[in-house]
């Protein structure tokens, strides 16, 4: 059977393919880290306002802070060490994920209209 003749009207298609290399690796997700660090922090505060009853003793100024006042102040400083902590612990978990990459070979197709 002959092939059918193409209609005039309809563009040809032209296709350049090649093969190129390239390298893939895994990484960690930095939000989820970050969030996660800035999680555990809030609860490390939570657990030390309860754990300890600083609230029954004035301060050297007088002043007398109430537990959530105490945990407010806590969960500022333990957040930012956590989110810190967590930010720091996936760049360590990226650079081991560096050894593991490797290379792979892929075909690529650039297709494009040949509009005469």
């Amino acid at each position: 059977m002959a092939p059918e003749p193409q209609d005039p009207q309809t563009p040809r298609m032209v296709t350049d393919e090649h093969v190129e290399t390239l390298r893939v690796r895994r990484a960690p997700k930095y939000g989820v880290f970050l969030v996660l660090g800035a999680a555990v922090g809030v609860l490390v505060a939570m657990i030390l306002t309860f754990a300890f009853h600083g609230t029954d003793e004035p301060s050297a100024a007088g002043v007398q802070y109430t537990q959530m006042q105490v945990f407010g102040f806590l969960a500022l400083v333990c957040a930012v060490v956590g989110l810190t902590i967590g930010g720091v612990i996936a760049l360590l978990f990226d650079r081991a994920m560096v050894r593991r990459a490797r290379d792979v070979s892929v075909e690529v197709a650039h297709v494009r209209r040949d509009d005469d």
